[in-house]
């Protein structure tokens, strides 16, 4: 009989086989031989990496394809495989990045929801600050504080160009809040920062302008860190474009975060009891506020405990009162 006359059956059909056979799992190797580091650079999809926190092992990485989009930056504490020996034209894979202690985070302004990781565990923050050309200004520091209680970093405030203000009455503005504070000016000597900065791994934010890489690189010589001047409308040009941890030289585990010179530091991520509780005096006060109140003053908060406070604290108070008002119909 002939295949026409008898029909087809499932013996005359050929099933081709599909491109991959091996069953798909979810299973991911567990890297248990992986070595131990911290990135200290990002450039373009390649990481720097410090092995053990060592400024003498540093290798080029590349994210390993089972951590998809993770997000990696300067801080991190990582898994790396492959060529470690950090020669050159070699690349090993971060595998795995591990839990963070602290997060610095801002955005852009008060209305922008995309959050902008700074930098990862670090245990400080030193806010650098000008007295003069371009003047301090208290609310970019105010907003800074926020951001480093919120994040689980320790703030300093270290303060350059002390050669053209003294800057009594800038300092007397955080009076209370427990916020070390130091000279960093071209001529003053850094012995005091240096002890304040040994055996952590610190960030440093500034206004563009301010003086952040010079101070970068009085501390870090080797780093050469561009400089610019400040122009006729008081802002300075941008001269860090990417953030980068440099190890200061002479003190053992010492490590500071250069980064970019910013315009604003944004807290749309952050809540406006977050702003209130990072500061001490407010946070005591805040106590005494009847329930329900949003610390907005009159009318909102007639009874708000904000405004029996006086002195540095009530200009504190009204500095953080500013930016719940803008954070105040914005989600956070």
């Amino acid at each position: 009989m002939s295949r026409s006359s008898r029909g087809y059956d499932e013996s005359d059909v050929r099933i081709r086989p599909g491109k991959g056979t091996r069953p798909r799992t979810k299973t991911r190797p567990a890297h248990a031989d992986a070595d131990e580091a911290m990135v200290v650079s990002v450039d373009r999809g390649r990481w720097g990496c410090a092995i053990d926190a060592d400024p003498d092992r540093i290798v080029v990485t590349m994210r390993a394809r089972e951590l998809g989009r993770t997000p990696i930056v300067v801080g991190d504490r990582v898994g790396v495989v492959g060529d470690t020996s950090g020669a050159k034209d070699t690349l090993a894979r971060i595998v795995r990045v591990e839990d963070r202690t602290s997060v610095l985070r801002r955005t852009a302004d008060d209305t922008d929801p995309y959050e902008r990781i700074v930098v990862a565990n670090a245990d400080q923050l030193l806010i650098v600050t000008a007295l003069a050309d371009p003047p301090p200004r208290t609310g970019f520091v105010e907003r800074a504080l926020a951001a480093a209680y919120v994040g689980g970093l320790t703030p300093i405030l270290a303060l350059t160009k002390s050669d053209l203000a003294d800057g009594a009455d800038f300092r007397a503005a955080f009076a209370g809040l427990d916020l070390p504070i130091v000279a960093a000016g071209r001529d003053d000597d850094l012995a005091e920062l240096h002890a304040v900065l040994a055996g952590k791994l610190t960030a440093l934010v500034g206004h563009s302008g301010v003086g952040k890489s010079t101070l970068v690189n009085r501390l870090v010589p080797a780093a050469d860190r561009a400089t610019g001047v400040v122009s006729g409308v008081g802002k300075g040009r941008h001269t860090s474009t990417q953030s980068v941890a440099l190890p200061v030289p002479g003190t053992a585990d010492t490590w500071v975060v250069d980064t970019p010179g910013i315009r604003s530091f944004g807290l749309a991520h952050v809540s406006p009891d977050d702003v209130v509780n990072a500061f001490s005096d407010l946070r005591e006060a805040i106590e005494e506020c009847p329930r329900g109140c949003t610390h907005l003053g009159p009318p909102a908060d007639p009874e708000c405990a904000l405004d029996t406070l006086a002195g540095a604290s009530a200009r504190r108070a009204m500095a953080v009162r500013s930016m719940l008002v803008a954070l105040h119909d914005e989600p956070c």
